[in-house]
């Protein structure tokens, strides 16, 4: 990793948690860290499950519980069984809870405008322009992409969605019994390969593999969540497939696809994607695509 990047990270983590106020501990002069304040706001008005709260903030679970606890102390917050289901425990806020969390937005409203106020108005576009990029890319690195067992319930929903998405786009629709297979059998190693793509433990993309001895292998379920367009997922989960494909000795990867999924095929063509005569019969498929891997694709960086 270069150097100088690294250097300038930790400059611009250094300014964003000063101008943050992120290093008092009375947070937007209401006399607690910003620890506590961002669990009371993502808490939010209709409450939530301190399972997910936790995945939502990467936060141990250790630290979370005296988060809560401390919240707690101050009867801004009350923890029990959900009514839904006993077993899982649910935050939600007191009516001083909701309270504080007003007065919060209303605070952090007066704080943004006085960390721009100073600037002039193409300067705050530029500052507000570039803090949504930020938050992009730094969504993007929080993504985490790894083999899932096909039957698992992340890999699950991601098929459905997948299937979903294919019924409401496809001029004809969309049977998973009309298409080619791609069991969970033949996604399972040493058949095939199934990756997930999570964010914040919530399953927001998929990709497989199907190998076949001395053949191309096939890339089939490529799918991103409408939520995580546009942060370069879908270029990321190729380039996992291509190195897993790589790292087995495949040379050659297939993939076909419909006319409708005009994002996929323009991705496949900046890949690297040639365009080939039909190689299966898919009823689905309008364009058949092949790429030549080179043996440097299992070394790419990831």
């Amino acid at each position: 990793m270069d150097a100088d990047m690294i250097t300038q990270v930790r400059r611009f983590n250094r300014t964003v948690t000063q101008r943050a106020g992120a290093l008092s501990d009375e947070f937007l002069a209401r006399e607690r860290p910003l620890g506590q304040a961002r669990v009371l706001w993502e808490i939010g008005p209709d409450g939530c499950d301190v399972r997910r709260l936790r995945a939502r903030l990467d936060l141990d679970s250790g630290y979370l519980s005296r988060l809560l606890r401390a919240l707690e102390g101050d009867g801004l917050v009350a923890v029990g069984p959900s009514p839904a289901d006993r077993r899982v425990r649910t935050a939600r806020l007191t009516r001083a809870g909701r309270a504080e969390r007003a007065e919060l937005d209303r605070r952090s409203d007066e704080a943004a405008a006085a960390l721009l106020a100073p600037l002039s108005q193409g300067q705050r576009g530029r500052l507000v322009a570039a803090m949504a990029d930020v938050e992009r890319l730094l969504l993007a690195s929080a993504v985490q992409v790894a083999p899932c067992d096909p039957r698992h319930p992340d890999a699950r929903f991601c098929v459905r969605a997948y299937f979903s998405e294919l019924g409401r786009r496809f001029e004809s629709g969309f049977d998973p019994a009309q298409s080619l297979p791609a069991d969970d059998d033949e996604l399972t190693p040493p058949a095939g390969l199934l990756l997930v793509a999570r964010l914040h433990d919530q399953p927001m993309g998929c990709a497989a593999l199907k190998f076949h001895d001395g053949q191309p292998a096939e890339i089939k379920r490529m799918w991103v969540a409408p939520e995580a367009r546009g942060l370069g997922l879908g270029r990321r989960l190729l380039d996992e497939v291509e190195a897993a494909a790589a790292a087995r000795r495949v040379t050659t990867l297939r993939l076909e696809t419909n006319r409708a999924l005009t994002e996929a095929i323009g991705l496949y063509r900046a890949a690297g994607y040639r365009e080939v005569a039909a190689f299966s019969r898919e009823p689905y498929a309008h364009h058949w695509f092949e790429k030549k891997l080179s043996p440097a694709a299992s070394g790419r960086p990831r």
